[in-house]
């Protein structure tokens, strides 16, 4: 068998494993109970922040 026909099954097979090693950590993370992050027990109104840009000219060079 040629070297670089080895070293494209060689890579091709570790490629395999990472992607399911990647699907099992994925699993394994969607499978949690996953619980809320806290609220905040203060009671502040949301501020609202407003930017206008205007351009008063326009020149031509």
């Amino acid at each position: 068998m040629e070297r670089s026909k080895l070293i494209a099954i060689l890579t091709g097979a570790i490629s395999i494993i990472l992607a399911i090693a990647y699907l099992i950590v994925v699993q394994l993370l969607d499978y949690r109970d996953m619980k809320p992050a806290p609220i905040s027990q203060f009671d502040q109104a949301p501020a609202i922040i407003s930017v206008v840009w205007q351009i008063d000219k326009i020149t031509r060079v």
